[in-house]
């Protein structure tokens, strides 16, 4: 009688791991089916979506797409949100209102929201959940509730060579200079001169780079070696798998 138990156990463990590996199989198909790219844009018709550029599936909320340009070999993550308008079926005239450069990253769960223009310079790296939007709640009248009050608005730009921390907040009015780090969870308004790092809610610069000094204050940790170009990949995994010497 063990032995059936356990044949009857073996039996139902193949079963379970047979299910999961398709379950597995037929999710990666179906976040390759379900992606959007320029070849294969789905139900979306983009005012320009450029070669090399993909929205990962599930994609999050979309509308105003005509008013949307995405420049080349950007990467949408899953369940990111790009509107354009305060809602679907407005006609927003003939200029784009939110343009994202040449190979932006928007990291999963990130909302991009614009009823003004909102513009991305090229290679702005995001992490997940990061929000940017031209619009913010108005709360002029105390005897209506917040939610129906006309909302202010105000164009956004963020500068070329950018990143954006995970959780970030860039608020209307916004801009970024060059190459800025918003810091995690950081809440953004106003202007960001070029290369300068930014935290807190409201962020304040933190650090900034001078042509003549350098970052002040100073880097607290060395510079990251680049890998050497003639390093292999199957040589960078055997330095991984390498022990660290002990005491």
């Amino acid at each position: 009688m063990p032995k059936n138990r356990n044949t009857f156990s073996s039996l139902g463990a193949w079963r379970r791991r047979a299910v999961t590996r398709a379950v597995h199989r037929g999710w990666r198909w179906m976040q390759d089916a379900g992606a959007v790219t320029a070849e294969r844009p789905g139900r979306h018709r983009f005012g320009r979506i450029g070669p090399g550029t993909r929205l990962a599936f599930p994609q999050g909320t979309v509308f105003g797409e005509p008013w949307i340009h995405l420049g080349d070999h950007c990467i949408i993550g899953e369940q990111v949100t790009l509107t354009a308008g305060m809602m679907p079926g407005l006609d927003l005239g003939p200029e784009p209102v939110l343009r994202l450069g040449d190979g932006v990253v928007l990291g999963r769960g990130s909302h991009v929201v614009a009823s003004q223009p909102v513009v991305f310079g090229n290679d702005v790296f995001c992490g997940p959940y990061v929000y940017v939007t031209s619009d913010n709640h108005s709360y002029d009248d105390p005897a209506q509730p917040i939610g129906r009050q006309w909302p202010r608005t105000a164009p956004v730009e963020i500068g070329p060579g950018s990143w954006l921390g995970a959780g970030a907040v860039i608020l209307p009015g916004a801009r970024l200079g060059r190459n800025v780090v918003v810091a995690a969870g950081a809440v953004v308004r106003g202007e960001v001169p070029d290369h300068a790092v930014v935290a807190g809610a409201p962020a304040r610069v933190v650090r900034r780079w001078d042509p003549e000094t350098g970052w002040q204050p100073p880097l607290r940790t060395p510079p990251p070696v680049p890998i050497p170009e003639d390093v292999t990949p199957e040589q960078l995994r055997a330095l991984a798998e390498l022990e660290p010497d002990g005491p």
